[in-house]
């Protein structure tokens, strides 16, 4: 399945015992829907793509502008005014020629989310809207998709993955409850710190490729949360709630 040229750029990969070929190999089957082409999405998207997942669909409405700049090195002064969506989708495409990557400049809701994602074999949701974060939660239950959820604020930040269609497994609003009222972080009015979005990001990435291609252990029911105020690192279990509407419902 991999080209010889493919060989060469995944090398480095390949040769890691607990991935192989055979990892590599997945990795190009691989669909992964990128919810949010921000702080988060574009050091996800590099890296997904630089890894060579097969086809990477690109969800978001928003314009790029010179305050994204400090923390989405995607986009440079020339993209300002341009859709965020389709700018990395075109740089995602000249990391790696091999990735198919697609843009969809739209906004996920309860109306289309099931639609728009029912393609991907992995979800990764690095939205700043919390009502969108529960639609896309919704839409993973029902079609059964893994949703990697990353989030940022100030100088935290957090990681997990949620495979809420399971018994034995939560779904992200076993964690913050299925409110679309609820506030969500507002890095316009919280501040984040650039880096952090960049180490969170890349986190995500990884976690999706270690989901999608199976070695070491994935953080399924887990949140992994990082302080970098202190450099603090800590992970928790996360609760499967038995009167959650949507993956008990």
């Amino acid at each position: 399945m991999l080209s010889d040229a493919e060989l060469d750029r995944y090398a480095r990969q390949i040769i890691l015992p607990a991935f192989g070929g055979a990892g590599q190999a997945k990795l190009k089957a691989a669909h992964v829907a990128v919810i949010g082409a921000g702080g988060i999405g574009c050091p996800a998207i590099t890296y997904l793509a630089a890894a060579g997942v097969g086809r990477l669909t690109i969800i978001d409405d928003d314009v790029v502008e010179l305050s994204n700049l400090q923390r989405q090195p995607l986009f440079t002064d020339t993209d300002i005014g341009a859709g965020k969506a389709e700018v990395a989708t075109a740089v995602a495409r000249r990391i790696n020629p091999h990735v198919e990557a697609v843009a969809a400049a739209r906004r996920i809701d309860d109306a289309n989310a099931a639609a728009v994602l029912a393609g991907a074999d992995l979800i990764l949701d690095g939205c700043d809207n919390f009502a969108t974060r529960l639609a896309v939660n919704r839409a993973a239950v029902a079609l059964q998709k893994p949703l990697l959820s990353a989030a940022i604020g100030a100088f935290e930040g957090q990681v997990a993955l949620y495979e809420g269609w399971r018994a034995d497994s939560p779904c992200y609003a076993c964690l913050v409850g299925d409110d679309p009222d609820r506030p969500g972080i507002n890095c316009a009015e919280t501040g984040v710190m650039g880096a952090l979005a960049g180490m969170i990001g890349t986190m995500a990435a990884l976690e999706a490729v270690r989901a999608l291609t199976g070695w070491g252990s994935t953080l399924t029911g887990r949140l992994a949360i990082v302080d970098m105020l202190d450099r603090r690192w800590r992970e928790v279990a996360v609760s499967q709630d038995p009167e959650c509407p949507i993956c008990r419902g």
